[in-house]
């Protein structure tokens, strides 16, 4: 008689791939509370901080993106979470470079804009943080 065992494994996000979508939240941050200081001071060095964080957050997210198309083509039986996330990140990009576009304005001219594009990309990159690190690592059979 021989006894058959069913291993399960997490389908766990590369190294790499985790480091550049957990990057992306501290840079984003970085820029909205960038943007709450310069609202609450108008000094214009804090939309300058912004400006390069948002800079430094579309590297991470372009870089994730990278990732998420490669792990799109290995996917074979959970294709539609892997593309949904593949969405999300590619939201997060176009979201966070119209931010960059508006802040190249002037200091002056990218407020109120450029604020709530902030919050918007901000709370989009911890959305898609939480949807890679919890539902594209689940266990189950592959």
């Amino acid at each position: 008689m021989t006894a058959t065992t069913h291993r399960t494994h997490r389908s766990a996000l590369n190294p790499l791939h985790a480091v550049l979508l957990a990057g992306t939240i501290p840079l984003f941050l970085g820029a909205l509370l960038s943007d709450y200081a310069y609202a609450s001071t108008y000094h214009i060095q804090w939309s300058l901080f912004a400006s390069w964080l948002i800079a430094g957050g579309l590297v991470f997210a372009g870089l994730a993106l990278l990732c998420a198309i490669i792990d799109l083509f290995r996917a074979n039986r959970r294709r539609g979470l892997y593309l949904a996330y593949f969405v999300l990140l590619l939201v997060i990009w176009i979201a966070g470079f119209i931010n960059a576009l508006v802040h190249a304005k002037d200091a002056w001219g990218m407020m109120p804009t450029g604020f709530i594009l902030s919050i918007v990309v901000t709370v989009l990159a911890c959305a898609a943080t939480w949807i890679g690190f919890s539902s594209l690592s689940a266990g189950g059979k592959e």
